[in-house]
C-alpha cells in the first residue's frame, strides 16, 4: 500500500514536503504524530491522527505515538486565543496510560514486526534538560525572524484583542522541533505528521534537524476537519465527543455519527474508516440512489463504534436507537442501563406521579390524563385506545382503564407511554 496515495483519495492530505513520498517509497521509515495529554481520554479531533498513523502502520512503516508531556505543561500557542491550564506530572502519567489503552485499539503495539508501533512522551527527555543547555544547544540553530515569520506566532502577535504571546508559548515551537530531532537522533524518525496548524512547528523542526545534525526529515499535515456548515467538528451541545465511555456513552457516541450530514458523511467515511476505496465508491452510489436509507451514516457509525468500542456496544446502540424509531419490545427497554435509557428519551416530555398510589394500581386512563396529560380528555384516550394507538413500554395498552402498577416500572421508577408513531413520554415514579 503506497501511504501517501492512500492519503491522498481519502483527502487527508493538506500539505507534503518534497521527497516525503519517494523516502517512504525506499525503505520502512519511522514517523510520529504528537498527542496532547491535557485530559485522560482521546475525542473524536484526536482521530485524524491516529487513523494517519494506523494507515501509516498498514503501509508497513513504523508509527510512534508522542505523548505531549512536556509540551503539554506549556500549550500549544497554534490557532489558540489565549494560554492553557499548565498540567502537574501525576496528571501527564495518569492520561498517557488511559491514552495508550485507547490507542492500542487503532495500532498494533505488541508485536515482534519492525514496523511495532511505539509511545514515548516528551517529557522522558525534556525534564532533565537545563535551560541553559537548551538555550545554548538548541536554541542557537533556530533564529527569532524564522520563529516569527511563522503563522501560528504571527495570527497570536497581529489579532485585534491581541495580549501579546509570553515567552513560555513563544518556545513551544523549538520545544516541539527539538522533539523531532530527539526523534530523529535516537529513533530513526524521519516524518512528523498532524494538522494543518502544525505545519510552522513541524518544519521548524525539520530545519533544526539540517543545521544540527545535518539530517534530512519531511513532513506531511492534512486538513483541519470541519462540519459541512463551517461549524466546528467533533463537538456537540454539550461539549466534545470522547472515546472514554464515561464521558461519551457508546450510545451517544453512536448517534453522533450516525447524524451527519450527507455531505459530512461522504467526507468522514474516508477519513475515520480503513475502508477501502471500491467499498467506499459502492457505498456514495447507493446514497445517490437511495439517500433515505442513509446507508453511508449507518456503515460510518458501525465502524467507527466498533472500532473505538465493541461489536456488542455498536448492536446495543442500534437496539438502543431503534426504541425510537423501529419496531423494539418491552425486553429491549428493560436491557438499557439507565443512562443509555435516559439518553434515548432526551427531551420527552417527563411527569412524575406517585410511586404509593403505583403500589395500589391506578387505571391507565387516570394516569394519561389526570396525572400526566398525555391526552386532553378521556375520550380521546379511549379513541386512540381502541385504534390500537396507546402504547405502556412498548406493549399496546389493551383497554383504556387497564390497571398500571409498580410492575409495569423499568429500573424500579420509569414508565414510557406512547401516543401513535412518535409521541414518547417519560413517567417518572417518586
Amino acid at each position: 500500500m503506497n501511504f501517501v496515495e492512500e492519503l491522498r483519495w481519502r483527502g487527508m492530505i493538506q500539505e507534503i514536503m518534497p521527497g516525503t513520498e519517494e523516502q517512504l517509497q525506499k525503505e520502512l521509515t519511522s514517523g510520529y504524530v504528537g498527542i496532547d495529554p491535557t485530559a485522560d481520554s482521546l475525542h473524536i479531533g484526536h482521530l485524524v491522527g491516529v487513523m494517519i498513523l494506523k494507515h501509516f502502520q498498514r503501509a508497513g512503516h513504523r508509527p510512534i505515538a508522542l505523548i505531549g508531556g512536556a509540551t503539554g505543561m506549556i500549550g500549544d500557542p497554534s490557532m489558540k486565543s489565549s494560554e492553557r491550564n499548565l498540567l502537574d506530572e501525576a496528571t501527564l502519567r495518569h492520561n498517557q496510560e488511559s491514552i495508550k489503552k485507547q490507542l492500542a485499539k487503532f495500532l498494533d503495539f505488541e508485536s515482534d514486526r519492525p514496523n511495532a508501533a511505539l509511545l514515548v512522551n516528551n517529557y522522558d527527555w525534556m525534564k532533565e534538560f537545563s535551560f541553559l543547555s537548551f538555550i545554548r544547544d538548541i536554541g542557537k540553530h533556530i533564529t527569532v525572524n524564522y520563529m516569527m515569520a511563522k503563522d501560528s506566532v504571527k495570527k497570536r502577535l497581529s489579532g485585534e484583542a491581541s495580549e501579546g504571546m509570553s515567552f513560555t508559548e513563544f518556545s513551544y515551537q523549538l520545544m516541539q522541533a527539538y522533539d523531532y530531532l530527539h526523534l530523529y537522533e535516537t529513533k530513526g524518525c524521519r516524518i512528523q505528521m498532524g494538522g494543518s496548524d502544525q505545519w510552522g512547528n513541524i518544519t521548524t523542526g525539520t530545519e533544526l534537524i539540517r543545521r544540527k545534525a545535518g539530517g534530512e526529515a519531511f513532513a506531511l499535515v492534512c486538513p483541519l476537519i470541519t462540519k459541512a456548515d463551517g461549524t466546528k467538528f467533533g463537538k456537540t451541545e454539550s461539549g466534545n465527543v470522547w472515546l472514554e465511555r464515561k464521558y461519551t456513552s457508546p450510545y451517544k457516541f453512536y448517534q453522533f455519527w450516525l447524524n451527519v450530514s450527507d455531505e459530512d458523511a461522504e467526507k468522514y467515511i474516508k477519513i475515520f474508516t480503513a475502508l477501502d476505496k471500491e467499498e467506499i465508491e459502492a457505498l456514495v452510489a447507493e446514497q445517490k440512489a437511495a439517500p433515505h436509507l442513509r446507508p453511508l451514516q449507518k456503515r460510518l457509525a458501525k465502524e467507527v463504534t466498533v472500532m473505538v468500542h465493541s461489536e456488542e456496544d455498536y448492536e446495543q446502540a442500534v437496539e438502543a436507537s431503534n426504541i425510537l424509531f423501529g419496531n423494539a419490545t418491552t425486553d429491549a427497554l428493560k436491557k438499557l442501563d439507565e443512562e443509555t435509557f435516559l439518553q434515548v428519551f432526551e427531551g420527552v416530555p417527563t411527569f412524575d406521579i406517585s410511586k404509593d398510589e403505583l403500589a395500589v394500581g391506578i387505571k391507565a386512563v387516570d394516569i394519561l390524563t389526570e396525572k400526566a396529560t398525555v391526552f386532553p380528555s378521556k375520550g380521546e384516550m379511549r379513541k386512540t385506545v381502541q385504534s390500537g394507538g396507546v402504547m405502556i413500554n412498548k406493549e399496546k395498552l389493551e383497554n383504556f382503564d387497564d390497571v398500571i402498577n409498580s410492575s409495569n416500572l423499568l429500573a424500579g421508577k420509569y414508565i414510557i407511554a406512547q401516543k401513535g408513531k412518535k409521541n414518547y413520554f417519560l413517567l417518572i415514579a417518586k
